[in-house]
């Protein structure tokens, strides 16, 4: 008899099921409160920024490298360094930066908003067009949906695969005029921690578009959240997308959420010359200008890329054992069963868990009642419903190492428990 699950004869089924229920009320019996719902950073890994309370002045004082005094009125769009910092980061240069305050998600709804509102490069507003529709990526990260949702976007969902979207479907479905954009997490995706292949993100700056304002939010969330020294290579979409003239078609955002403080750092925006002087141009009614006591003291504390590269070392240090603790539990627990597949990234902030169909609902429950809070089944795809009731997003960098083996623990016998009653009930998938 092979390994797999579903070869079991009855009698071995309920014999695997009935030691798997005792481990679990086992579990319960503990009395456990752990939490794999969100991607928070850990407070260890917030204590690497601490030194930042004390950054407000230094050899400048208070003000800029350009002469800015930082407690005052002016420089709407972010100091001279921070922009520059950013441009490392996202691949630009500083005049294609904006900086703003603590939320890139705030800047993508703003966007959006805007679009809505007021329409891109002279384009008629986004309300107007009744049938509206978004590109989601599924598996894919719940607040961007959530953005359309609020907009009232229909969606279109393409699958991920492990070269990013599946281009063949994306190319076929924004041919369709009413399609006007999407949201994506190029590297390091949440949740399955896929980094965009060099030939996607040529194909998205290639592809022909029904709709002329056709926008890609290019969420550069994780783009140095490396877990290992060997990383994921993610090419540059501005230099690609120049070579077929459609450099206005990607807006990306970054932030500084997960390298210094969560809600209390920067982010930023990078895109072409036209729609920065078009953004720019509408924030100028908007805002006079953000937070700038905070751009300087984060430029005190990094100066360039390779300063954020080695705090970023210094956070992989602490991310590192839990999601390799995960890895190794699902490993012991699960493989060969045929009842589980589950991501293995080198980055990011999340293991995606695929289960029996029809099923991580019921994984989910199981967790809950032994004290173990998941994101939420059926996030990862729009409205919150997953077609195929499979999906679990596995958020280890808030525990501690222990808390997280007993989580794991916890939610691989729940996935055997699920598979189990799936069998019974003829729900093999």
């Amino acid at each position: 008899m092979s390994g797999l699950l579903r070869d079991y004869s009855p009698e071995a089924l309920a014999r695997f099921e009935r030691e798997a229920a005792e481990r679990y009320e086992a579990y319960k019996a503990k009395g456990l409160a752990l939490n794999m719902a969100r991607g928070k950073p850990s407070p260890e890994q917030l204590d690497l920024s601490d030194p930042l309370f004390n950054l407000t002045r230094n050899e400048t004082g208070v003000k800029s490298s350009d002469g800015w005094d930082c407690r005052n009125y002016g420089v709407p769009f972010g100091l001279e360094e921070t922009r520059s910092l950013f441009g490392e980061i996202m691949g630009v240069g500083k005049e294609n930066v904006i900086v703003c305050g603590c939320s890139s998600l705030n800047i993508m709804y703003d966007y959006v908003s805007q679009a809505m509102t007021h329409g891109i490069a002279g384009g008629e507003p986004w309300l107007f067009c009744r049938d509206r529709k978004m590109i989601a990526l599924v598996p894919g990260y719940d607040r961007h949906f959530k953005v359309a949702e609020h907009f009232g976007f229909d969606f279109v969902c393409v699958p991920m695969t492990a070269e990013g979207p599946d281009m063949d479907q994306l190319e076929a479905a924004v041919k369709d005029p009413a399609v006007k954009g999407m949201f994506c997490v190029p590297k390091y995706s949440n949740p399955d921690g896929v980094t965009f292949s060099a030939e996607t993100v040529r194909r998205l700056a290639a592809m022909e578009t029904g709709a002329k304002d056709f926008r890609v939010i290019w969420d550069m969330a994780y783009t140095v959240h490396d877990l290992y020294d060997e990383t994921d290579e993610l090419a540059n979409v501005f230099e690609v997308a120049k070579e077929y003239g459609t450099e206005d078609r990607f807006i990306a955002v970054a932030s500084t959420s997960k390298i210094t403080f969560a809600g209390a750092g920067l982010s930023a925006l990078a895109t072409s010359d036209a729609n920065i002087a078009e953004i720019k141009k509408r924030m100028a009614v908007q805002i006079i200008g953000h937070d700038k006591i905070n751009q300087l003291k984060h430029a005190y504390f990094y100066r360039n890329l390779d300063d954020i590269k080695a705090q970023m070392r210094r956070h992989a240090e602490l991310l590192r054992p839990k999601f390799e603790t995960v890895q190794k539990i699902l490993d012991e627990e699960l493989t060969g069963l045929g009842v589980a597949q589950w991501s293995k990234p080198k980055g990011g902030y999340f293991i995606s868990l695929d289960v029996t169909t029809g099923s991580a609902k019921y994984v989910e429950t199981l967790c809950k009642d032994c004290g173990v809070v998941l994101t939420p089944v059926g996030a990862t795809w729009p409205l919150g419903k997953d077609p195929e009731d499979k999906n679990i997003r596995l958020a280890p960098s808030y525990p501690s190492v222990e808390e997280i083996a007993l989580a794991a623990e916890i939610v691989a016998v729940a996935v055997k428990l699920a598979a189990c009653r799936a069998l019974r009930e003829g729900q093999t998938g």
